[in-house]
């Protein structure tokens, strides 16, 4: 009898962590080492609809975006609730971010980038490009580069972590189940500037929710005439992409910027018929 209710507690202590595990669709074993099959990757889209199907500009106006022109101001680092880690707490390329925010503004029909984040690699291209076509063509021309009448800068400027937080639990007869939650802040500004005169043309701040939740549940039974105590415990977690946040904040200002750019007259939508 003994026995048998061990058996019990550990088939159902397996069977709730197991559940504990959404995004692992098996543990299988090949050459007596376990390992963890995931999801495959996918290709990430806009996470703003509304960016994405925004009416094409009239005349695409050219923007570029240059090293270092969005910055992490925040100096914060990872933390693992006891101290801090070396590596920093978002990432440190969000140019990525702002520059597929804007190529893919109106599906790739309102602005024009020009590229500046790998600018040096580019110029040794185009020199390559122009000494070899001296030495075995006659024409050695290359195209000129793309001239940008716009600038874009921005930088990450705080994150706020536990600004909100709470649980709610309860216990009965032995099976308890409790839930928590906490809600960081992320905040962010865009600038557009007008390469002509030096002007900030645009300026606008945008703050997103960062959400983390927590599930717990526990059970505990005597067995043997209440000497022995058997306990299951198990939980999940699901904690939003701080690099996810951060890509909807830039889109949502990108977006804004847009918006203002039509109010101000800085370029206008597409005539549809």
């Amino acid at each position: 009898m003994k026995k048998g209710m061990l058996l019990v507690f550990l088939f159902l202590s397996g069977a709730l962590l197991s559940s504990c595990a959404p995004r692992y669709t098996s543990l299988l074993e090949e050459g007596g080492i376990p390992y963890i099959i995931i999801e495959k990757a996918s290709v990430l889209d806009l996470q703003s609809e509304e960016l994405k199907n925004v009416p094409p500009a009239k005349r695409k106006p050219v923007i570029a975006i240059y090293p270092n022109s969005f910055l992490d101001q925040t100096g914060q680092r990872k933390s693992n609730g006891q101290f801090a880690l070396f590596s920093t707490a978002i990432t440190q390329a969000p140019e990525a971010f702002l520059i597929r925010a804007l190529k893919h503004a109106a599906d790739g029909k309102f602005f024009q980038v020009a590229e500046r984040v790998g600018l040096d690699s580019l110029t040794k291209e185009r020199q390559l490009i122009r000494s070899t076509r001296e030495t075995f063509e006659e024409d050695n021309s290359v195209k000129p580069l793309l001239l940008a009448g716009l600038l874009m800068q921005g930088a990450v400027l705080s994150i706020d972590t536990n600004i909100k937080s709470g649980g709610i639990g309860a216990r009965y007869l032995g099976i308890g189940s409790s839930k928590e939650y906490r809600e960081d802040l992320i905040t962010i500004s865009l600038r557009l500037v007008s390469v002509s005169t030096g002007e900030v043309l645009i300026e606008v701040l945008v703050s997103k929710s960062i959400i983390s939740v927590g599930i717990s549940q526990d059970l505990f039974r005597f067995i043997s005439n209440g000497t022995e105590l058997v306990e299951i415990e198990g939980g999940a977690a699901e904690n939003e992409s701080t690099s996810i946040a951060l890509q909807q904040a830039i889109e949502e200002g990108v977006l804004d910027i847009i918006k203002t750019g039509i109010i101000r007259g800085y370029w206008e939508y597409e005539e549809t018929n």
